[in-house]
């Protein structure tokens, strides 16, 4: 499967365009105390735990897409948008990682 944020890909022609695809990847709260208690592993206002965590979330969205794609009999994933949100109110410090993009078939 080839997955870019471009909208094309060149030397590829699109044979056909599925449709769009998506994945979802969450941080529970649990990651803020974590952060929060740990403030000893700020290095240079980075937070190693944290950016693991964001790219778990990250890598389940992706696999996701790319799942429901493969479902579809698409080969590749174009104009993939990644997106981060708080979700907060009932959901406490969570934040969602959406992913989405247009399935294709290429020649």
């Amino acid at each position: 499967m080839i997955i870019v944020t471009t909208p094309s890909i060149e030397g590829r022609k699109i044979k056909e365009y599925i449709g769009i695809v998506s994945g979802e990847g969450l941080i529970g709260a649990n990651v803020y105390k974590d952060i929060f208690s740990g403030v000893r592993d700020v290095v240079g206002g980075r937070t190693s735990t944290y950016e693991v965590e964001l790219r778990k979330a990250r890598e389940i969205a992706l696999k996701s897409m790319e799942e429901k794609a493969e479902k579809m009999d698409a080969n590749a994933i174009l104009s993939v948008r990644i997106k981060y949100s708080n979700l907060g109110g009932t959901m406490g410090n969570t934040i969602m990682v959406s992913i989405t993009g247009t399935a294709v078939i290429l020649e």
